[in-house]
């Protein structure tokens, strides 16, 4: 189990490392930061003065080892706009995107596991197909529209609900719906297949000749050893959440990490995107390592291969 979690982590720590060296080199392809940094007016001259205050007339193998040193401290530079560390201004607004994400997660766990198991009690067919039909069309809808669609409603029709910003708890309801939903069809999917794997096996099959209701069948037998696809499933979810929140910050304006990152794109804020990225990445990273950790703790199949 040690050289398995020692395992993990060292490739954790190479998928960071990865992940933030890609980004340092791409994010220079977008263009000059200096050019928008100063007035239209400003001259040839003005502009190369700047570049070379900021060290971004030196070359990219020169800047990306002064990174890496400076990087190890936990230093990732000043942000070109605000003219703050980059690194502070990224954790000032991890906050807010792990109660979106957090929220959202626990939200859409909730729906899956009481929907699926609503489900699998239900001897209804056609009510298991009509509800598996209406989160596969929930699904087919992008983030951003269904985001929209939300603000359509409750917000601008029914007016019950803030479309803007975080403050309140009901400023966190319309985002985090949006999110929460977008992968229920995936969980209920999934839930469904491993209900129906775990109903031929010949522990099911003991525990009705016992004279065991189906519900205690489905709820005490069947749903532990059901649950574990769903574990690494929700974990990488997870992780996506954390870091995938882009989209759906910018729709409701949310003062997280990815609008964070949207607007230094714009602005060819090179640290503050790197930073973004680095923070964005390690959490999805660390998520997947606990995860996959957790897994292999419940299943020794896992560890040993």
């Amino acid at each position: 189990m040690i050289y398995f979690i020692l395992r993990r982590t060292f490739q954790s720590v190479l998928t960071v490392f990865g992940v933030v060296t890609f980004t340092f080199f791409l994010v220079r392809l977008a263009g000059d930061p200096a050019a928008l940094l100063l007035p239209v007016e400003a001259s040839d001259e003005d502009i190369a003065r700047l570049r070379a205050a900021l060290g971004l007339d030196q070359s990219w193998i020169v800047q990306y080892w002064k990174f890496l040193a400076n990087a190890v401290s936990g230093d990732f530079g000043v942000s070109l706009r605000q003219r703050t560390p980059a690194l502070d201004l990224v954790l000032e607004r991890l906050p807010a995107t792990l109660e979106l994400a957090l929220t959202s997660f626990a939200l859409g766990m909730l729906l899956a596991f009481g929907i699926g198991l609503a489900m699998r009690l239900s001897t209804s067919a056609r009510l298991r197909t009509a509800i598996l039909w209406l989160a596969l069309a929930r699904q087919a809808i992008p983030v951003f529209s269904f985001g929209l669609i939300l603000i359509l409603i409750f917000s601008v029709w029914l007016r019950w609900l803030p479309s803007l910003g975080r403050g309140s708890l009901a400023h966190l309801v319309l985002p985090s719906l949006t999110l929460a939903t977008y992968e229920l069809a995936l969980y209920l999917r999934l839930f469904n297949a491993s209900l129906n794997a775990e109903q031929s096996q010949d522990y099911v099959r003991t525990a009705y000749s016992k004279g065991q209701s189906r519900t205690k069948v489905i709820v005490a037998h069947m749903l532990p050893n059901a649950l574990l696809p769903l574990i690494t499933v929700a974990g990488i979810n997870l992780g996506l959440l954390l870091g995938g929140t882009v989209v759906t910050e910018t729709v409701f304006s949310w003062p997280g990490v990815g609008r964070l990152v949207v607007q230094s794109v714009s602005q060819r804020d090179y640290p503050v995107i790197v930073a973004g990225v680095f923070i964005i990445s390690l959490t999805f990273v660390l998520v997947n390592l606990i995860v996959d950790i957790i897994y292999a703790y419940l299943d020794p199949r896992v560890r040993l291969s």
